[in-house]
């Protein structure tokens, strides 16, 4: 397994559209799938990462929120999402997220506080799962990457809502 380079802003790939991911079998799609999951778990307090943040153009991402610094009381553990599409959605609230692609930033972001996934886990099986508040967020922060999109792209004021990330020695 390999520790992939995550890209950063302003990187052009970051603003790619990520394809669907059709075999899942494909020995290239379950070296990523692996190479993602030990990427997420080098990382400090790393929660997710999403394919095209390691400049890989396909609709795969990895989550797991028992690894941040404040693990929420209900969460579904590790997931490999492959394909993802949210059928349903419900509530908004604002929060405060971060990026491994944009390092040195944190943003209010608002963000619906309950969703309905469907997705394929990484040997193609259909799930479908309902998440909430921080495990929501961190799935919808990540299938943004799958559209080319970025936190920053969701907060209402760049004046009011970035803020330099604060340094840690």
């Amino acid at each position: 397994m390999t520790i992939l380079e995550i890209i950063t802003y302003p990187d052009a790939r970051l603003r790619g559209q990520a394809e669907a991911i059709s075999d899942f079998a494909a020995p290239a799609v379950q070296q990523l799938v692996d190479d993602l999951l030990h990427t997420m778990a080098a990382l400090p307090a790393c929660v997710g990462v999403a394919a095209p943040q390691t400049g890989h153009l396909c609709r795969l991402l990895v989550i797991d929120c028992q690894n941040g610094r404040k693990p929420p009381p209900e969460h579904h553990g590790l997931l490999v999402v492959g394909n993802p599409e949210i059928l349903e959605w419900s509530g908004m609230a604002v929060g405060r997220e971060g990026c491994l692609s944009l390092p040195d930033y944190t943003g209010n972001v608002m963000r619906a506080h309950t969703v309905r996934v469907r997705f394929q886990d990484r040997n193609g099986q259909v799930h479908i799962l309902t998440l909430n508040g921080f495990e929501a967020r961190v799935m919808q922060h990540e299938m943004d990457h799958l559209d080319g999109k970025l936190f920053t792209d969701r907060i209402v004021s760049r004046k009011a809502d970035l803020f330099p990330r604060r340094q840690t020695t």
